[in-house]
């Protein structure tokens, strides 16, 4: 009994110096996201891209001329890129029948990598020859980058599975992100094209790292634990990308303070963040590096090298998730809530200015505000999990969130006050809602197979995420107003509550083979 205790004991404290490392990554990669992703990449690419399109005229005004990834393209037909567009979208099509095929454990018509080659073979025509709006060169590739991960990211979950050592993987995929964020300093004049695959990249490997990420979190924290844990880990992020942020804005908005012009502190902002993320890396990947990979279910003889292992292992998971109802079904309810969140988070600086006429500095305020609440907001919703459980308190979030976009609609004109009070509960429901999804799709996935199912997670997350941004925009279209546009993300929380109350925790957790937590 001695030595069990003894040993437990050692776990524990092995475990705990396993977490305190772990939360570090949250801290490292959240200053990419909030300064580049989220504030300085898509209008200072729009800039370099009219200043290509349109040389020498007022970055304010409007530009009209297209460009091309190959110059050469604006002489071919547009039948060229719409042949382009229709293999992309029959290639997707037929990989989504194929994957409901092999999720029903039926014989597929096609093998897998036929729709992939078409999918690809058509979006790298369309990429090439299609007219690009200088203004919307920005969302064309967070949109690429998001489809390409979609698919990547199921791969990378095979092999994060059967790798070894994780935290050597989490640092590859990490340092290969913080050098293509770091390049974006090169960004300028003309060069549109190097900071989208820059940035394409970088997203690339930040999803690919977050695979990693998510699935270590099984491993360090016991079921009771994990809500706790994942919040922690949350808050840090919010902390570390708010803190950066505010130091950017203040180099970006008086850039005489160090010297340099607005686009230079653009530049040196974008790379601090990538300098960044890729220093704090260390402390994760150091303090993890002797977590050892899971015991792994092999699917075919062991001398399958861990690319071809992880292909197999992949048919044998699509074939499997439907034996995880309650692991499909709160994936799909992710589906539609995750996709409201993300576009209330990045309409709401549109929505201020065009629709609440709020300044520029206002908002930026805002966004800063919304950082550092949501850092208290991912550990006061830790506290609730605990006493509450994941699953009741992620729903009583999504009827919050419901409440916030339903406010919002009323806001009037100009009213700040109002405003900064909507951006304070957005950021106490932001961070808990996203870490306790984390916390509790971590109780839904089968040992050993945890970077596999939390790949899928992350590519409902990237794949899925333009649903919210249409739909804001043809309401806004169908209206000429933003109040009907915002209000109508209530249904992506409506649909994700009513979802997730259809999923049984306990027996997907018991489905799963896990332990099932004292709090559910």
């Amino acid at each position: 009994m001695r030595t069990e205790t003894a040993a437990s004991r050692s776990t524990r404290s092995e475990h705990e110096q396993h977490r305190r490392s772990w939360y570090w990554y949250d801290w490292a990669n959240s200053a990419f996201v909030t300064t580049v992703g989220t504030v300085l990449f898509a209008p200072y690419l729009t800039t370099v891209a009219k200043e290509a399109a349109c040389p020498g005229q007022d970055s304010d005004a409007a530009c009209h001329v297209d460009l091309h990834v190959i110059p050469a393209a604006a002489d071919l037909p547009s039948a060229v890129w719409q042949v382009g567009l229709a293999l992309t979208l029959l290639g997707l099509a037929a990989l989504v029948l194929t994957v409901v095929q092999m999720i029903r454990n039926r014989p597929t018509v096609l093998p897998t990598a036929v729709p992939l080659a078409v999918a690809g073979a058509g979006g790298l025509l369309l990429v090439l020859t299609a007219p690009l709006d200088p203004g919307s060169v920005a969302s064309y590739t967070v949109t690429l980058s998001t489809i390409i991960s979609a698919v990547l990211l199921v791969f990378v979950g095979a092999i994060a599975d059967r790798t070894p050592r994780p935290a050597r993987l989490l640092g590859g995929f990490a340092w290969a992100g913080a050098v293509a964020a770091s390049l974006l300093f090169f960004l300028r004049g003309e060069n549109w094209r190097f900071g989208s695959v820059m940035m394409i990249l970088a997203t690339i490997a930040l999803g690919s790292s977050l695979v990693v990420y998510d699935a270590i979190l099984c491993r360090i924290a016991s079921p009771d634990e994990r809500d706790d844990v994942s919040s922690r880990g949350w808050a840090l992020g919010y902390l570390g990308g708010g803190l950066l942020l505010a130091i950017n804005l203040v180099i970006v908005s008086k850039p005489d303070l160090v010297g340099v012009d607005k686009g230079m502190a653009v530049r040196i902002s974008m790379l601090s963040a990538g300098l960044w993320w890729g220093l704090f890396t260390v402390i994760p990947v150091r303090g993890l590096w002797n977590l050892r990979g899971g015991e792994i279910a092999r699917v075919e003889e062991p001398s399958a090298g861990v690319v071809r292992g992880s292909y197999a292992q992949l048919g044998h998971t699509f074939r499997d998730l439907r034996t995880y109802p309650h692991t499909l079904m709160f994936l799909l309810a992710y589906l539609f809530f995750n996709d409201g969140i993300q576009t209330v988070i990045s309409s709401s600086s549109l929505y201020g200015a065009e629709e609440l006429k709020f300044a520029q500095e206002q908002l930026i305020a805002l966004i800063l505000l919304v950082q550092f609440v949501a850092f208290g907001g991912a550990l006061l919703f830790g506290r609730f999990a605990r006493r509450f459980g994941a699953w009741r308190t992620i729903l009583g979030s999504l009827v919050a969130w419901s409440g916030i976009v339903i406010a919002a609609f009323f806001v009037p004109e100009k009213a700040f006050i109002p405003f900064v009070a909507l951006g304070v509960l957005i950021g106490i429901v932001l961070g808990g809602s996203q870490a306790l999804s984390r916390s509790l799709f971590s109780q839904l996935v089968p040992k050993s197979r945890e970077a596999e199912f939390f790949a899928f997670y992350q590519a409902m997350e990237r794949g899925t995420s333009w649903f919210g941004t249409l739909l804001f925009g043809l309401v806004h279209q169908l209206t000429d107003s933003y109040r009907p546009a915002i209000v109508a993300l209530i249904i992506f929380f409506v649909l994700g509550f009513v979802l997730l109350r259809k999923v049984d925790v306990r027996q997907g957790i018991v489905d799963a083979g896990n332990e099932v937590p004292a709090v559910v």
